[in-house]
């Protein structure tokens, strides 16, 4: 339900030179691709559902994540994958945007904070989510480090680096993300004092090379 249709840099490319993504919103959540407590074992897909299961119990082993108490969207078991989903409304700016969380370029999302409530609650700090590439593959695990919700016109220019994309500025980040909300919100209108929820996370699995 985020960003236009660029395309971001291509993964599996190592010889090129990456372009930079260009500056339109982050927002993922509330298309999360399996629930928050639910098991994805039991969702329509089932051999998907096994994937993230898998997944998950070699990332929360190798992320040291299996021996702790953690926050994996609702204080749900260790054994019960945290939310899956991915970056973006398109395959190729999943990849991409996937691809700069991996190299460790974006550390931080942005999304209005509108589009939060009862069913998608905002994200909390120490909670786990599970990456998806744009074929609904599960390829990271990130946890939350920071939540702020500021005024779109207060965004500092760290955080706007922070989201690793287009040429980083907060000039860009601004012009990209007024763009963005202008034609995506539902029920409101872009005011540069629209309420943002401002996302910082680390990449727990796999580990930087």
């Amino acid at each position: 339900m985020s960003h236009h249709d660029d395309r971001g840099p291509d993964s599996t490319n190592d010889s090129a030179e990456p372009a930079p993504l260009p500056a339109t919103g982050d927002e993922h959540r509330a298309a999360s691709a399996v629930p928050a407590g639910a098991d994805p074992a039991r969702d329509d897909d089932d051999s998907r559902g096994e994937e993230i299961l898998e997944f998950w119990e070699t990332a929360r082993v190798r992320a040291g994540e299996g021996k702790v108490g953690v926050v994996t969207g609702f204080g749900i078991s260790a054994t019960v994958p945290p939310p899956a989903w991915s970056f973006g409304d398109n395959p190729a700016l999943a990849d991409g945007l996937l691809a700069a969380v991996l190299s460790g370029d974006k550390t931080a999302t942005s999304s209005s904070h509108w589009e939060y409530g009862d069913d998608v609650p905002l994200p909390q700090v120490g909670e786990l989510s599970i990456i998806l590439d744009g074929d609904g593959h599960p390829r990271a695990l990130i946890r939350t480090t920071s939540v702020e919700v500021v005024p779109f016109d207060q965004v500092s220019a760290d955080f706007a680096a922070a989201e690793g994309e287009d040429d980083r500025t907060l000039e860009s980040w601004r012009a990209g993300h007024r763009t963005y909300f202008t034609r995506v919100l539902v029920g409101h209108e872009f005011r540069e004092d629209m309420p943002v929820v401002c996302e910082r996370f680390e990449l727990r699995f796999p580990r930087q090379r």
